[in-house]
């Protein structure tokens, strides 16, 4: 058994909640990776729609391990608030949800410097979350940061002291207001790790690498998508961590002779939550009707996402720095209704065609697009791929021909129900 990997391929926001729920019956571990609280997996199944920020979309499956990888950084607030709604839904995470000890906690004052440098970037707003997770991983980088570990340690306040107070000496500099919202912040910041101290806590590389020996499946989770990578994504409209298959390896502990799939999460359209560039973008009647049919608000932020046609040269160069095997092609029942379904294919730049994602983020970008034919038949019903119109096989086909990977699942509808597997 190997490790199979499940990733964005887009700005974040493809679904992958939702598949990951629907792939776990298959897998005997599931595993988030990277990222924090900015993630919002939503998962609908039974008439309820529940939405994760930090704990694996495995959770609701009792007979499965679902661990918090040492690459996630983890608000003990925002964690304490999600085990309260899963036990409001009868579901106990403690029976098998395992915390790395290396994952690193988001303080309160990671939160408050996040909002201080935001405000102080102005017209260069990068669209932060706001949750803290830039500072947490610049904390960690800079070798300063605290881990769930240390929570176990006897001097953990000392530790907790002296990380605070270098934060609150920058935020004095930068004339930040926070004394009053501190206070209560901090308030429930020890109310809230003593929640997570009752979890169990492991060394996740040794549990996984166990778990391989003994020919368990893991699938990796990834949060956000490959267009917001540090490292490859429009920087620097990104976010802190690795979002591509190469940050699974990293943010478990695992080293890359146990690929097994990679599995690429895209939606049948773009969206965008925050700043940056996005060629696609549409500001017509067309992006309006796909944010109302899509329900397009961050499921974190619950900003209205930015919606644009879907972007084949952004898609291929995904596809090619994750190495994926297999697409899983989501919210196709979003674009019922348009009579014109669009695909960039290319982009001129500067008076040059290209089939290349341009490192520079402020590149003039014109997108080239092929049309296809749209549909009216209501598709979230349809229970095999063959129903499907021939207008969306069509683009399917197309999809897979340009990115020489089959698309290997299609989603018609937020439940779990609604997947077509083929």
């Amino acid at each position: 058994m190997g490790l199979d990997i499940l990733l964005g391929l887009q700005w974040g926001d493809e679904g992958k909640g939702k598949v990951v729920d629907v792939l776990t019956p298959k897998y005997d571990i599931i595993a988030r990776f990277q990222g924090g609280p900015n993630a919002g997996h939503t998962l609908e199944f039974d008439g309820i729609k529940h939405i994760l920020h930090i704990i694996p979309s495995g959770i609701f499956h009792a007979d499965k391990v679902n661990i918090i990888g040492n690459g996630v950084v983890i608000d003990p607030v925002i964690f304490r608030k999600e085990v309260n709604g899963l036990l409001e839904m009868n579901v106990d995470p403690k029976r098998n949800l395992f915390i790395s000890k290396k994952a690193h906690l988001i303080l309160p004052t990671h939160k408050l410097m996040d909002m201080a440098l935001e405000n102080q970037k102005g017209e260069r707003k990068i669209g932060s979350t706001l949750k803290g997770i830039g500072p947490t991983y610049t904390d960690k980088t800079a070798r300063v940061g605290l881990r769930v570990l240390d929570l176990f340690t006897p001097n953990f306040v000392q530790k907790y002291k002296k990380l605070t107070d270098s934060h609150r000496d920058i935020l004095d500099k930068m004339s930040f207001k926070y004394e009053d919202t501190l206070h209560q912040m901090e308030k429930e910041f020890v109310e809230s790790i003593e929640l997570l101290t009752q979890f169990r806590v492991i060394d996740n590389e040794y549990e996984l690498y166990e778990g391989l020996k003994e020919g368990k499946s893991i699938l990796a989770e990834g949060a956000q998508g490959t267009l917001l990578d540090v490292e490859f994504g429009s920087y620097p409209f990104v976010t802190s961590s690795s979002t591509v298959a190469a940050g699974a390896y990293t943010g478990l502990g695992l080293n890359p002779s146990h690929q097994g799939r990679v599995i690429g999460i895209v939606k049948a359209y773009c969206t965008r939550v925050g700043s940056g560039p996005f060629p696609t973008e549409l500001f017509d009647q067309d992006g309006e009707k796909m944010r109302k049919q899509g329900f397009e608000f961050g499921s974190t932020t619950g900003r209205p996402r930015r919606c644009g046609w879907l972007d084949l040269v952004a898609l291929k160069y995904a596809v090619m720095i994750n190495g994926v095997t297999e697409i899983v092609l989501t919210k196709a029942d979003v674009l019922t209704g348009f009579k014109t379904v669009k695909i960039c294919t290319q982009y001129e730049i500067n008076g040059e065609i290209t089939d290349r994602f341009p490192a520079d983020s402020e590149a003039p970008i014109q997108p080239q697009y092929r049309s296809f034919e749209g549909w009216d038949e209501d598709i979230t019903k349809i229970k095999k791929y063959e129903q499907l119109p021939e207008q969306l096989k069509q683009i399917v086909n197309f999809i897979e021909q340009e990115t020489g990977v089959k698309v290997s699942i299609v989603s018609v509808g937020p439940d779990r129900d609604e997947t077509l597997i083929r």
